[in-house]
């Protein structure tokens, strides 16, 4: 959407910081020995306490309040008393949601615990990344420059990008134009950023592959190559110089 008055602004701001607020308590709830089910509960009873409904759940009916990825699988994991964290676990939560009319989104990867497997440096990686990204983005600069952004300093560290998940623009609605902000240099995509629109801004870092593979679920994402992936997301508002990060307050 664009932002065209203070009341816009307001209530993207106000659902920005409801879905910071509760993926930053999720991911200080998130210790060993507790389910994906209890951690996902968590987080939604902590959305309806602020007025605000699950995203997934309003726009596609996902079993969840929110999306709870956990090591292989990195995008779209179904909440689930089966799964158990455990230490060293690399877990990626998606929380979205919708308030008065306003929606927004943001997500991260962490390591729960002590990190056993090594898969702090790959965390990091991805949230440089998207900074270095959302540093770039203002008006008038072209999507796919920032892919090329991405995508490049990925391959610096010997990793890869995912190419068939995308940042996207919020709202209205969880998914608006530009329908797709990819991660990678699309020479033939010469749309740009606009000044006063908001969008998710979403990195997909992987160890290995390069697309991401749906599971017999219907939902989880797992690498085509396998390996790991960390993602990170900011909802942003563009202006002429730095953008505005709405979703702050999650402290990625």
């Amino acid at each position: 959407m664009s932002i065209t008055n203070n009341e816009e602004l307001e209530g993207m701001k106000a659902i920005s910081n409801a879905v910071a607020l509760t993926l930053k308590a999720m991911r200080d709830f998130a210790k060993p020995g507790i389910s994906t089910k209890e951690l996902d509960e968590y987080g939604g009873k902590m959305l309806e306490d602020m007025g605000a409904k699950s995203a997934p759940f309003l726009t596609y009916n996902f079993p969840g309040y929110t999306c709870i990825s956990v090591n292989k699988s990195f995008a779209h994991g179904i909440p689930s008393s089966d799964i158990i964290l455990q230490e060293g676990d690399l877990v990626n939560i998606d929380v979205s949601a919708e308030l008065n009319g306003y929606w927004s989104d943001n997500g991260g990867s962490f390591v729960v615990g002590s990190d056993l497997h090594g898969h702090q440096q790959l965390v990091d990686l991805s949230k440089r990344i998207l900074y270095n990204a959302l540093n770039e983005i203002k008006g008038g600069v072209r999507i796919a420059e920032i892919g090329k952004l991405i995508e490049t300093q990925a391959k610096k560290a010997n990793c890869k990008v995912i190419q068939n998940l995308t940042g996207h623009g919020v709202g209205r609605s969880l998914h608006e134009e530009p329908e797709e902000i990819p991660n990678y240099y699309d020479r033939f995509n010469t749309k740009r950023f606009r000044k006063n629109s908001v969008v998710a801004i979403e990195t997909f870092i992987a160890t290995h592959s390069t697309l991401a593979t749906e599971l017999s679920d219907g939902w989880t994402f797992v690498g085509n190559k396998g390996g790991y992936v960390a993602q990170h997301e900011h909802t942003i508002l563009i202006t002429d110089n730095k953008p505005v990060i709405l979703t702050a307050a999650n402290e990625i």
